[in-house]
């Protein structure tokens, strides 16, 4: 199966420029309720993963810094704990599979590494519960 057919549009993603402040992604993830965010540099390619986690431990470690001066750090100073790796638009299923056992979302790119949408671990499994009931049922009929 290609993956595109799981394939959410870049369109459809809430990303942050990783030269975004701090304060921006933090209201833009509470705006949207996301708990992690794709990464872009200007030119649109994938750079990586910010989590809240990574903003809450950037927000322990830095003495004064508070909600109200945050607007001074750059996401690019902000040490990100997790790494999501993406997957090319022409990868596998197994491939696929293997990165959202532990990611929520998989970054997908294009051959420049273009960032070009996620696929969401919930639509994996979907699709997986889906087959599952129709085989079953396949099974008992």
């Amino acid at each position: 199966m290609n993956i595109a057919f799981f394939l959410t549009p870049k369109i459809e993603v809430i990303c942050e420029n990783f030269n975004s402040t701090m304060r921006q992604a933090m209201e833009r993830m509470e705006y949207h309720s996301y708990t992690a965010i794709p990464l872009l540099d200007n030119k649109g390619k994938y750079i990586g993963t910010l989590t809240e986690g990574d903003l809450l431990w950037k927000l322990k470690n830095t003495p004064d810094l508070t909600f109200n001066n945050c607007d001074k750090i750059k996401i690019s100073d902000i040490p990100r704990r997790t790494v999501n790796k993406p997957v090319f638009i022409n990868s596998d299923m197994e491939n696929l599979i293997s990165l959202a056992v532990n990611q929520n979302f998989v970054p997908v790119v294009d051959d420049n590494g273009i960032f070009i949408g996620i696929i969401k671990r919930s639509d994996i499994i979907n699709y997986c519960y889906h087959n599952f009931i129709q085989e079953k049922d396949r099974q008992t009929s």
